[in-house]
């Protein structure tokens, strides 16, 4: 006696197609961060280095674009936190701990302040810092990726909450 199951009447079983090594493309993007909001900002080029914005984004892979961000020294927080956070680093040495604020950071390393943000929305790995490297930070509006022809990002466009509005 045989047993026979129809298939018809059960869930499909379907198999997911990942993207091959050489099958990638990544693309470049250019973002302009005056008077964007960090957290928004962050959010959004961590998923574009991972590649998640993709339709074949494959977690093992690294798919993500370049993205290249210019006018950082203009970059805003909102509420109270150009104050009240705080940056923590250690020296190496004993009680080498030492802390900073937005406002202070921003004057001697504005280009930090995104690159931690991004860094800590990535997971954590090998292929996080291959990711990462692919963020290019400037201050002011020029920068040496015009060759590459970025695609330019209207960030402000996307929604009205990610960009602080000039009184």
């Amino acid at each position: 006696m045989t047993l026979t199951i129809n298939l018809s009447n059960y869930a499909r079983v379907t198999m997911t197609d990942f993207i091959k090594k050489d099958e990638i493309k990544n693309n470049w993007l250019l973002i302009n961060a005056e008077n964007a909001i960090v957290g928004r900002l962050a959010a959004y080029i961590s998923k574009a280095l991972r590649g998640k914005n993709k339709t074949q984004y494959t977690p093992h892979m690294d798919n993500g674009d370049f993205v290249v961000v210019t006018n950082i020294e203009k970059i805003k927080f909102t509420g109270k936190k150009n104050r009240n956070k705080k940056y923590y680093r250690h020296t190496g040495y004993p009680g080498g701990i030492k802390t900073t604020t937005p406002s202070i950071l921003i004057k001697k390393k504005p280009d930090e302040i995104l690159k931690l943000a991004v860094k800590r929305m990535l997971p954590k790995g090998p292929l996080a810092k291959k990711q990462l490297s692919k963020l290019k930070i400037y201050k002011g509006t020029t920068h040496p990726h015009e060759s590459q022809n970025p695609k330019i990002i209207d960030f402000a466009k996307m929604n009205k909450k990610n960009y602080v509005s000039i009184n």
